[in-house]
């Protein structure tokens, strides 16, 4: 009986062991795993290294994240909402209700006047491609002191004003300036066309037939993020690099409006670059005229601009279309390959809020770089 009860006990340490040792095996391939994949491994080194308190990025359906958060948290996506935008003017230009090549004024007459600004000399085509010289509300709205901002809510014809206010940058057409100014137009004209609020017509338009689970248009004047999201963190007056870093998730957007109010998920992001460039969401003709760019001044080397969409050379040789965002507390990253790899990144602070803005903001675009090429 006694050799009986220890051979039991005996078999039980083993058979306990074996199973430990198993655990640890997997763990170890795990880790192991975790460490060849390349996406992650770039991940981890922008928390690590940058101190990003999180980086989220899809990859091919494949959702990965490093640091405080989930896998495909939503996050504020800042001026992708411009490719929203753009979608939608298109597709009414597809319905014969907006020319592109068509002055603002015979939309919205009366509204774009400014010392050197007219809108019978700017066009549709001009405003969402940042050609029209209109000055760029938010130099002038105050954002950069985050904390004494994030609960204003500044309607869109306040940042309009704003912009107004002061001379044009160039004459319509002669250059290129980045200006979240047109998407307010933008907006604006949507509404004029189609009677209804451009937050409703983008829904509608474009974020159901996409197939978008988790992006939404915040309501006026809501300032959390709904369902599972990642926490942001900006410092508290960004002109200051000694301020302190607070929690940026809670603010209100509304000065984003139709140039960067979306919130969405890195993979929803995907699925929307993938059914646009697939034509779910335009015709062939207004697609193409959504790709036809212009340099882009200012952007990233190798990157030029079309109607709300931008074109990349990657380091490989592909060619990757999507945007870009930035937004208190979050940038984001990526697009699709014209070989169909699909690549969105994600952090939850802008570059500089936690060490160098330029180096931290390349690692990013290196990373979206590796991901959109395959590269180990």
């Amino acid at each position: 009986m006694k050799h009986t009860i220890l051979a039991r006990r005996t078999a039980a340490v083993t058979l306990s062991l074996g199973l430990a040792l198993a655990c640890a095996g997997a763990t170890a391939l795990a880790t192991e795993a975790q460490t060849r994949n390349p996406v992650q491994q770039r991940l981890d080194n922008l928390v690590r290294e940058d101190k990003f308190p999180a980086a989220l990025a899809t990859v091919d359906g494949r959702n990965l994240v490093a640091g405080q958060a989930r896998k495909d948290d939503r996050v504020r996506i800042g001026s992708n909402t411009k490719a929203f935008v753009a979608v939608a003017v298109l597709q009414l230009v597809g319905e014969g209700k907006i020319e592109l090549d068509k002055p603002i004024e015979k939309y919205l007459p009366g509204l774009v006047r400014g010392k050197g600004i007219d809108g019978n000399t700017i066009t549709v085509r001009q405003l969402l491609q940042h050609t029209a010289g209109l000055p760029n509300y938010t130099r002038y709205l105050g954002i950069e002191g985050f904390q004494a901002m994030r609960d204003r809510y500044v309607s869109p014809r306040e940042t309009l004003d704003a912009a107004l206010e002061h001379p044009a940058d160039f004459a319509p057409g002669t250059d290129f300036s980045y200006s979240n100014t047109g998407y307010t137009l933008a907006g604006l004209l949507i509404q004029k066309v189609t009677g209804r609020p451009v937050a409703e017509v983008v829904t509608e338009r474009v974020i159901k037939p996409a197939g978008l689970r988790d992006t939404y248009w915040p309501n006026v004047g809501e300032r959390d993020i709904r369902g599972k999201h990642a926490k942001g963190y900006n410092l508290a007056d960004s002109r200051d690099p000694k301020s302190p870093v607070v929690d940026a998730t809670r603010q209100d957007t509304g000065w984003g409006w139709a140039a960067g109010e979306i919130v969405g998920t890195p993979s929803d992001l995907n699925r929307f670059y993938t059914a646009l460039l697939d034509g779910k969401l335009l015709g062939q003709a207004e697609l193409a005229q959504m790709k036809r760019t212009v340099p882009a001044k200012g952007m990233p080397a190798g990157a030029t601009y079309g109607l709300g969409l931008m074109r990349v050379d990657l380091s490989c040789g592909k060619v990757l279309w999507g945007h870009g965002g930035d937004i208190p507390g979050y940038e984001t990253r990526g697009g699709v390959t014209e070989d169909g790899r699909k690549v969105a990144v994600a952090v939850t602070a802008l570059p500089g809020t936690f060490g160098n803005a330029e180096a931290a903001h390349q690692r990013v675009l290196d990373l979206v770089d590796a991901a959109a090429c395959g590269k180990r």
